[in-house]
Parts: C-alpha cells; sequence; structure tokens
C-alpha cells in the first residue's frame, strides 16, 4: 500500500480520489522528503483538556471514544500524548541508563510500549513528545551514550539551557562534539521500538535547528514511519529549514486561552475567540509553505465539547473552516468521552474534511475589517471559497468577485457546509453573516469560464528571484521580481481538459526605459523568441502580452525567461483562455 493511500483509507480516501483532490500542487520551497504526512495529520492531542496531568487510563479512554464515535472512519487516527508524563526530581528529569527521560509509572505503570499497542489494537496510531537538548540529571551522572564510548559530558553544553515546560532543567547540546548525533539516535531508536508513529518535538526555535537536525536523521534512522512535528511558534524567517526537515511546524503560540477555573487555568473553557481569530493573519502569512509532506499548524481543533470549548456554534465552524482552508493538521483537543452531537456533525462532514485534505493550503483575498475571504484551487479545476465575518458583533456581507478567485464567467456553487447546490452565480458571490460565520462554497466554473487564472508567486522561479509586494496594483498576493540576469525565469504549470492553441495572457510590469525580452517556452520547446516586454511607465503600472500556445491535454510548463542581462520584468500572473 502506498504512504498516500496508507493515510487515506476508506470512505474519505475514495471520495477524495474520484473527486480528483488526491495530486499534489507544485511548492516553492522543497518538503521533506522522509515520504510522511502526504496529507494533514488527523487526531486527537492531549494537552488541551488533558494538560498536566495524562495517565494511562486516561489516553486509553480517549483512544476508545475516538473508535466509539466513529471519527476514525473519517480520518482521525492519531492518538497523541503531549508533556509531563515524564518523572522529574529536584534537578529535573530523572533519566535512564543511557541519559534519556523517564515515565512516570505511577501515572502508566504499563509503560508507553503497552500504552502505544493498546492504540495500534484499536486501529489507531500513536503520537508522543519530546523537547531538545539534554537533561541537567544525565550530565550530572555523566550517564554513556547508548551504542558509543562518549558520555553525556562530552556533548553539553552547559552554559545554555533549553526551553521546557515541565520539569526545566535541559541544556543544550553541542552538535560538533562526537556523540551528539548518536545520543539522539538512542532516543529516537527507543521511541521507534516502543512503536511512536508520530512525534512533537516542542520549544523549538531558530536556536534550535541543529537539534531539530538531528532528531531529522535519528528517526529516519530508524527505519520506522514517523510523522515528525515541530512547535511552537516557529519563526517564519526559517520557514523553508522547518518545511525542509518536517512534516508540520506551529506556526503561533497555543491555542488555549489557559482561562479556566482549575490550577494553571485548566478545565473550561479550552480556548475563546481572540486565540481563534489570530490565526486569519498567519494562516495568510505561512501560505506559502505548505504543501504535501509538510503543513503549516494552527494547533489544536477545539470543537467537540459544544460551547463550554468558549466558542459558539459559528465560531466552532468558522475554527474548522479556517483550519480545513489552510490544510492545517487537525488534531482534537476536546474530551472525545464527552462527544456533543452537534459537534460530531461538524466533525464528521467529510465536505470540510476533503477541504483539508486536499493537499492545497489557501491564499487570503480579501482583507478588509472583519470581511476575510481565503480562496484555494483544487487539482479538479474547482475552486473553494471561504467568507467569514470575524467579528464578535453586528452582521456583514462578505463579497467576492470570482476574478479574485482566479476565474472568469459564471461559475455553480455548492454550499460544503450543508452539501446544498445554490445555484449557478454569474460574476461574484456574496453572503450576510452573522458574527463569527462563515460561509463555505465549491465554486465549478461553467460555460463562458473560459479564463483561468495562475498567479506568478505560486509559480516555480529561479534563485535569486523573490515575491514582493512594495508596488500596487498587482493581483493575488504579491507578484515575482526575478534576478537581474540573463535565464531569470519564471514557470507555471498550466491545466488544459483538451490539445489546444490556447490563447495566454502575462501581465508585467517594467519600470525602466529599457525593455526585457523574454522567449516564452511552453513543454520546453520555445513559441516566442525575444518576446519583447518594454516599459510600462512606471513599477505600479501593468500591462498585458497575450499570445496563442500551443498546449497538451493535462498539465504543461509555460516558462518564461529573460535573454538579457537585465533580467525579466515584474512578473504578475499568467491568464490562460
Amino acid at each position: 500500500m502506498s504512504r498516500l493511500r496508507h493515510l487515506l483509507t476508506g470512505a474519505l480516501g475514495l471520495a477524495l480520489a474520484s473527486a480528483g483532490l488526491l495530486s499534489a500542487p507544485a511548492q516553492h520551497a522543497a518538503a521533506s522528503d522522509n515520504g510522511f504526512s502526504i496529507r494533514p495529520a488527523m487526531g486527537w492531542s492531549s494537552w488541551s483538556s488533558v494538560r498536566r496531568w495524562p495517565t494511562e487510563d486516561k489516553i486509553k479512554a480517549q483512544a476508545d471514544a475516538m473508535v466509539a464515535s466513529g471519527l476514525n472512519n473519517n480520518g482521525f487516527v492519531y492518538i497523541n500524548l503531549d508533556d509531563f508524563y515524564q518523572k522529574c526530581d529536584a534537578n529535573g528529569f530523572v533519566v535512564d541508563s543511557y541519559g534519556r527521560w523517564t515515565v512516570d509509572s505511577g501515572k502508566f505503570p504499563s509503560g508507553i510500549k503497552a500504552l502505544a499497542d493498546y492504540v495500534h489494537s484499536k486501529g489507531l496510531k500513536f503520537g508522543f513528545y519530546v523537547t531538545p537538548g539534554i537533561a541537567k540529571n544525565a550530565v550530572d551522572k555523566n550517564t554513556p551514550i547508548e551504542g558509543t564510548s562518549y558520555h553525556a559530558k562530552d556533548i553539553a553544553d552547559t552554559s545554555k539551557t533549553e526551553k521546557n515546560y515541565n520539569c526545566k532543567n535541559m541544556y543544550y547540546i553541542d552538535y560538533s562534539k562526537p556523540g551528539s548525533q548518536e545520543f539522539i539516535n538512542s532516543w529516537a531508536r527507543q521511541y521507534a521500538s516502543w512503536g511512536v508513529d508520530y512525534l512533537k518535538i516542542d520549544g523549538v526555535g531558530a536556536a534550535d535547528i541543529p537539534d531539530v537536525q538531528a532528531w531529522d536523521k535519528a528517526l529516519r534512522a530508524t527505519g520506522r514511519p514517523i510523522n515528525y512535528a515541530l512547535s511552537n511558534n516557529l519563526p517564519i524567517a526559517n520557514a523553508t529549514t522547518w518545511k525542509e526537515l518536517a512534516n508540520s511546524w506551529r506556526t503561533q503560540g497555543d491555542v488555549e486561552c489557559y482561562c479556566g477555573p482549575g490550577a494553571n487555568g485548566s478545565g473550561y473553557p479550552l480556548t475563546d475567540w481572540s486565540h481563534v481569530s489570530a490565526r486569519f493573519n498567519t494562516a495568510a502569512s505561512w501560505q506559502p509553505y505548505a504543501g504535501p509532506g509538510g503543513w503549516n499548524d494552527l494547533d489544536s481543533l477545539e470543537i467537540g465539547n459544544g460551547d463550554q470549548v468558549g466558542l459558539t456554534a459559528d465560531q466552532r465552524r468558522s475554527h474548522f473552516t479556517l483550519w480545513a482552508m489552510a490544510a492545517s493538521p487537525l488534531l482534537l483537543g476536546t474530551d472525545l468521552t464527552a462527544m456533543n452531537s452537534t459537534d460530531k456533525a461538524m466533525l464528521t462532514n467529510d465536505r470540510l474534511i476533503a477541504v483539508d485534505q486536499d493537499g492545497v493550503a489557501a491564499k487570503r483575498i480579501v482583507n478588509s475589517g472583519v470581511n476575510q475571504v481565503f480562496s484555494k484551487k483544487e487539482a479538479n479545476g474547482d475552486y473553494v471559497v471561504a467568507l467569514f465575518n470575524t467579528g464578535t458583533s453586528g452582521s456583514s456581507t462578505v463579497s467576492v468577485n470570482w476574478s479574485q478567485v482566479g476565474f472568469s464567467g459564471s461559475a455553480d456553487v455548492t454550499d460544503l457546509w450543508s452539501g446544498v447546490s445554490t445555484g449557478t452565480f454569474a460574476t461574484s458571490y456574496s453572503a450576510t453573516l452573522r458574527p463569527g460565520e462563515t460561509r463555505l462554497i465549491r465554486a465549478h466554473p461553467v460555460s463562458g469560464s473560459t479564463t483561468v487564472r495562475y498567479e506568478a508567486e505560486d509559480a516555480a522561479y529561479s534563485a535569486g528571484s523573490t515575491v514582493d509586494t512594495n508596488h500596487t496594483g498587482y493581483s493575488g498576493t504579491g507578484f515575482v521580481n526575478t534576478a537581474n540576469a540573463s535565464g531569470a525565469y519564471v514557470e507555471w504549470t498550466v491545466d488544459s481538459a483538451t490539445a489546444r492553441d490556447a490563447p495566454i495572457t502575462i501581465q508585467y510590469s517594467n519600470g525602466t526605459t529599457t525593455g526585457r525580452p523574454m522567449d516564452v517556452s511552453v513543454n520546453g520547446t520555445v513559441v516566442s523568441a525575444d518576446r519583447a516586454f518594454n516599459g510600462t511607465g512606471s513599477w505600479d503600472t501593468w500591462a498585458n502580452s497575450t499570445l496563442t500556445v500551443p498546449l497538451n491535454a493535462g498539465s504543461n510548463t509555460v516558462r518564461v525567461t529573460a535573454t538579457t542581462a537585465n533580467g525579466a520584468p515584474d512578473l504578475d500572473y499568467l491568464d490562460r483562455g
């Protein structure tokens, strides 16, 4: 069974495949090639509702409830044990003979392997937790590193302590020292032998890139398929690094509000609307980095226990809709043993799950006060559009033109929350939404919708090129500013239902008085050599260059390549007729 089929089994996988939603879009940054998380992970995590008091019985009960509720049949398969399973003393983590954390036997008397075996017996997968560094107790005891002649003191940098939320007292590891990688390898082997299928490494920042690299290498070496997740609030400046090394990364701090009545803010409510709505901006800014093998993690999905989680039903639907549009992992934080029927209906809506699992992260195309619109194009040519009123009082009418979405003409519209076809809309769509409400639609372009837009920022481009927003009048989320060099290029992947000669229009800006000619090639063959892209008067003024090109049925590559040392003009989009 392929990894993708292994992930997307059952009715959900068949629905996605038949809808043509399983093909992967091109991405700018190289994704991790570990072969896992081809689609965002789905399951449950202990932190939101269990917090600092996990036990063996509690985790088993959640696994039982996952199966009893039937959520596993909708793709929710991970049962992830988060922090506070470890044993601590006055100096931090109690360690085993090789310097690795030990498990609190009072909370987990049967051990982690037995717990993982139980989760696996339910047809589910087991997730676990760690943070960077090496424990102070390991260094104080100078424990040996398994399988080597090295010891903890050989690899520890005791001048710096790592971020840790439980026992603290974690030193940095000096990865220039022999034995450092071997220490992480031994820890990863232990987790693999216990049956871990998902590993979250928490407290990660830019200074921890060596740890992220070491764990990536170690997990691969185990030979066990382990989904590798990073947390939390990772800097976007290092987004390409996270994408190269991991399968998901937390884009913001915790979604929990820590405003409950219990210790450390535990108990209900688990979150509030301000913690959810803060994700709209991060979903937009991180969008370019998501794709098969690596996902922007917006944190736990707080749906399952009704209004007591701190969100109204409208807000919970908006919560789910944003996560689905962002193609975020869907890891429930609620108590599955107390599943609310209203929320179960939300979570078992396969139309919503399909939006999350289509392998595409949506772009924000409207950002006007409380009015937000996100849009994405799926592999079958349909567009999924989410309209939101993010306010907390007062209804608002949210509108979007099909040209903003990326096509012209009319479209057949289906409401994805209800599954109801709402008719054909000529050039735009609007909805009057209550505060916190969303409208999620699928727009299927129909006869007369002859133009499909391919934004340059979503295309492939040569090294040294950047996606910029410092000029006005562009479409989408930016434009490509190529390197000033001969050979600089932008390459779009353009679909066609049939083999035909098709009109294409390239929107560009050239704020100089010198022409910036480019070769236009289709599927590797130049179809227009040294095509003129003359000055447009300013970098804020855009012009169109239209030509007819031969397209094959299916996917085609259309590349524009600068032929002089001045490079290419700024490139905004390609429209295909």
